[in-house]
């Protein structure tokens, strides 16, 4: 076998091996593989929330969120190196990309949970007449959201209310674990539905947890996301 055909080996039930030489140098790592996320401080007093406790919400954020982000950061580090060495089988590296997927979006749905807590709870902004465009009534809309919570409810999972670039509409989207939203899918709104999320508070009743959190949104930062997502869209 010529050098030339030497990058990739085929080995029966054993899979592939990406072979040759490295990909870079470890000492040259470039930024997308830099492992140096750092955890967003809450944007709000967890002492505060109605019907969410502090110890809850510090629970949630310190060893959920922030136990995502360094997992992220390990994962990136750990992408580093298989992309210095210069054989590395491709499941190992399929698990290494799959985990870093499912961190991202853990990470990112995480930090947007957050960012909208803290509010009152009432709605307000222009999102509120385009979801009664999109649903009939603001009401339908949010009738629906908790109906999608409710089928989530004692398993595991996001709600997300999502401004689709695509077709440039309003819709809520079921999410079964961190990975999942529609193509061009942009999360306006993001309600963990993981037991971790309302178990300390309110046990098995997930509805109870979905109420206050409704009791907690702030609607002008929902409003933000929404006029962005118009621009993209624009674009």
């Amino acid at each position: 076998m010529g050098s030339s055909r030497r990058g990739i080996l085929i080995g029966g039930a054993a899979g592939v091996l990406m072979t040759g030489a490295p990909v870079f140098a470890q000492d040259t790592t470039p930024p997308a593989f830099s492992g140096t996320h750092q955890p967003k401080p809450l944007t709000f007093d967890p002492a505060k929330l109605e019907g969410l406790s502090e110890r809850l919400i510090t629970s949630h954020w310190q060893n959920n969120y922030i136990g995502s982000v360094n997992a992220l950061n390990m994962i990136e580090g750990k992408l580093a190196k298989a992309m210095a060495e210069p054989d590395v089988h491709q499941l190992v590296y399929a698990g290494l990309k799959r985990e870093e997927l499912h961190r991202t979006g853990s990470v990112i749905l995480h930090e947007l949970y957050f960012e909208a807590l803290g509010g009152g709870g009432e709605p307000g902004g222009r999102i509120v007449p385009a979801l009664a465009e999109a649903y009939g009534s603001f009401d339908h809309w949010q009738q629906e959201f908790i109906r999608t919570a409710r089928a989530l409810g004692g398993g595991s999972g996001w709600v997300m209310l999502s401004y689709n670039l695509h077709t440039e509409s309003l819709h809520t989207y079921w999410a079964p674990d961190h990975m999942h939203n529609a193509t061009l899918g942009v999360p306006l709104l993001a309600l963990d539905m993981y037991e971790h999320s309302y178990h300390m508070d309110y046990g098995t009743a997930a509805m109870k947890y979905v109420d206050a959190f409704f009791r907690n949104i702030d609607w002008q930062v929902v409003d933000r996301r929404y006029h962005r997502a118009r621009r993209m869209a624009a674009v």
